[in-house]
């Protein structure tokens, strides 16, 4: 099979290409996209650990110590430990993290709308539909 028609290709160079374009957007406010994502996390909810942070976003913990260690030196986010039980360290969101959500989610928003332009609504759905079948990989998992 040529390099082009691989499955693989086509879903990294789509995401990479996301990826930059969201990068763009999010310069404004000195964040990336995966900061972003563990903004959303918390934007969620009260607070998650790294732990959950990392099952969320479906990357290695080890990635998300990391991030959040550039996070915390941007004044983004806190750790905190757990007081009732002192091996959890959760992590929050500073007010300074909380104050994006706004102008964060607007523009999520419209890469999303230029993204996703050319698609009828029909199509849209059936492509977040595929690719939530692909990323789940239990069909195809399975069979190895």
């Amino acid at each position: 099979m040529e390099l082009t028609q691989c499955i693989n290709y086509l879903l990294t160079t789509s995401q990479h290409t996301v990826f930059q374009f969201l990068s763009g957007k999010l310069a404004e406010y000195d964040i990336t996209p995966s900061q972003y994502g563990v903004l959303s996390c918390l934007w969620q909810r009260e607070f998650a650990t790294p732990k959950q942070i990392s099952e969320i976003l479906c990357l290695e913990t080890s990635t998300i110590s990391g991030v959040l260690d550039r996070m915390q030196k941007k004044g983004l986010i806190d750790r905190v430990i757990n007081r009732e039980d002192r091996r959890e360290v959760r992590v929050v969101p500073t007010e300074k993290g909380k104050l994006l959500e706004e102008p964060i989610s607007k523009i999520i928003d419209e890469v999303n709308e230029a993204v996703l332009q050319r698609f009828s609504e029909e199509e849209v759905t059936a492509l977040k539909e595929t690719l939530r079948v692909i990323a789940d990989g239990s069909y195809f998992l399975e069979k190895e």
